[in-house]
């Protein structure tokens, strides 16, 4: 199962949060973006209470103000990366 974060932090903690981000669990990648969010996150698991539990530890990071859960939906044309 595959899900995306797009999350938003305190201007200049960027990096801060990447590094935190990075060290949890079920993060697959991790990366600075432009626009109306700051962070974008993929997450990986094999059932959805491991998704869960990240999506949840994410959104407790310090310095993050926001975040949004994208789930893919494979039955509407999604793909597989090798089940991660």
């Amino acid at each position: 199962m595959i899900t995306y974060i797009l999350a938003t932090c305190i201007p200049g903690n960027e990096k801060e949060v990447i590094q935190k981000i990075k060290e949890l669990p079920n993060i697959v990648e991790v990366n600075g973006i432009m626009g109306k969010y700051d962070i974008f996150v993929k997450i990986a698991a094999d059932d959805v209470t491991k998704v869960d539990s990240t999506i949840s530890k994410v959104r407790t990071v310090p310095h993050i103000t926001s975040t949004i859960s994208i789930p893919v939906l494979y039955d509407q044309g999604g793909t597989i990366d090798d089940e991660t």
